[in-house]
């Protein structure tokens, strides 16, 4: 059959100066499954837009392999949304940050995205303990002990009581992404102390987000895990306070 002739419309056509209002840069490891699925989760909307951007990484997750990531950062960032502007860029890597630091990730960041509001995993969880009023912390983490040991100075460094520091020996995020949310509730509570005022559960990996809130009924305590307050701290920022107990007391603050 013949090809119907295309015609070009003549009518006027108005455009929005966004898609959606605010837009979320979520750069995450290659091989992160976690992290993509809680923020469409608990940050994407009809208002704010996620839009991610994969780095390369390899396993075990020691601190060397962590720093690796440093020179990538800045390739990812750039390639969310090229050439237009972002709200802000999260991070998602909670150990990553620390061994880095969180000063080193933004600079590295603002290299593609100029002036860009740069949150990281531990950042957020600082700000987070901090609406709660909370400074002395239980800490459960998947890492081995040598990639424990940063995330225990980074708290103590911030002024933080560290009643206990729980870890799990793993040193593949992908196995971390497989923990079951039961087992994740049972080494929460496990690692809980009565003296610590609130659990942070440390790792983008871990599907602890989603299990913050039956942690909390069990302990009696307010529960930060690292997506848990990025995603608290991202809405926060786009100027959603809309309170979501479901998710746990952060998400109420």
């Amino acid at each position: 059959m013949p090809l119907p002739e295309i015609e070009r419309s003549a009518l006027p056509l108005s455009f929005d100066d966004r898609p959606l209002p605010k837009r979320v840069g979520l750069v995450t490891l290659a091989t992160d499954h976690t992290s993509e699925p809680d923020f469409r989760r608990m940050v994407a909307s009809d208002r704010i837009g996620v839009y991610v951007a994969r780095i390369a990484y390899a396993n075990p997750t020691t601190p060397e392999n962590l720093r690796r990531m440093q020179p990538r950062l800045s390739e990812g960032a750039r390639l969310i949304l090229p050439e237009e502007d972002l709200d802000l860029v999260c991070y998602s890597c909670t150990s990553a940050s620390v061994v880095m630091g969180d000063d080193a990730i933004e600079v590295a960041i603002r290299e593609a995205k100029p002036g860009v509001t740069v949150v990281t995993p531990p950042l957020a969880a600082r700000r987070g303990l901090d609406a709660l009023g909370v400074r002395r912390i239980a800490l459960l983490t998947p890492y081995t002990v040598e990639t424990s040991r940063p995330m225990a100075a980074y708290f103590a460094d911030h002024g933080y009581g560290i009643a206990r520091f729980t870890c799990l020996g793993l040193d593949d995020d992908r196995e971390m992404a497989r923990i079951t949310p039961a087992s994740i509730i049972a080494a929460a509570e496990a690692a809980m102390t009565p003296d610590a005022e609130a659990l942070f559960i440390s790792c983008t990996a871990l599907r602890a987000a989603g299990v913050a809130a039956e942690i909390e009924r069990r302990i009696g305590k307010p529960v930060v895990t690292s997506n848990l307050a990025t995603a608290w701290m991202a809405l926060r920022l786009c100027g959603d306070d809309q309170p979501r107990p479901d998710l746990g007391r952060l998400m109420a603050v």
